[in-house]
């Protein structure tokens, strides 16, 4: 295996390990035996338990920016690329119920150890802020757009801590289909402020 396929390898077993178990609770070895290499071999390639969570880090970060540049290519509806986000949490309701948000769950982990990464890791919440917040924006509603961001980014964050803690699937399915709705009362706000606007 070329040295390029063999870190590229790591990273993406070490971004499993660190969803299902923790940061905390993955070892070298337990990084090593997934991939299938020595722990020689996997020191020439990182020599700390940080670098790789740096590494996994950037990698959820450049997986979640492609994703968000796919919703961007799907439609030219920001309420449909926001219903996009909204329903990740069904999309991966089976990974969610069994470990959580993969951002969420990091982001709290760090912060409660004080890690040095933590600040890197949530750039992650960071970009679905500012995107959420842009589509809100071209869905027109205006001052109001940062506050829905921050609503849907939070909604998302504790539907998963409940997904996981209950694995109750009828929960997810009524928590989605309700936010959907306000997506849509929002939007329709936002058009009637700005035909009152026009009326002027």
């Amino acid at each position: 295996m070329k040295a390029e396929a063999t870190r590229q390898k790591i990273v993406e077993r070490a971004d499993e390990l660190i969803y299902a178990k923790g940061f905390g609770e993955t070892s070298f070895a337990d990084i090593a035996g997934a991939v299938g290499i020595s722990r020689g071999n996997f020191y020439y390639h990182f020599k700390s338990k940080d670098e790789i969570l740096d590494a996994v880090i950037e990698k959820r970060l450049a997986d979640r920016e492609q994703l968000l540049a796919i919703w961007g290519e799907t439609s030219d509806d920001p309420l449909k690329r926001i219903e996009c986000f909204i329903k990740i949490v069904v999309v991966n309701q089976t990974k969610i119920m069994a470990y959580g948000c993969p951002v969420g769950t990091l982001t709290a982990e760090l912060a409660k150890i004080d890690h040095g990464s933590g600040a890197k890791a949530n750039e992650i919440l960071a970009l679905f802020r500012d995107w959420l917040t842009r589509q809100f924006l071209e869905l027109g509603c205006g001052d109001e757009a940062s506050a829905h961001a921050l609503h849907v980014l939070s909604w998302s964050q504790g539907v998963a801590t409940l997904a996981q803690a209950f694995k109750d699937e009828a929960f997810v399915r009524r928590e989605v289909e309700q936010i959907l709705s306000w997506a849509e009362a929002a939007k329709k706000q936002a058009d009637h402020a700005l035909k009152g606007a026009s009326g002027r």
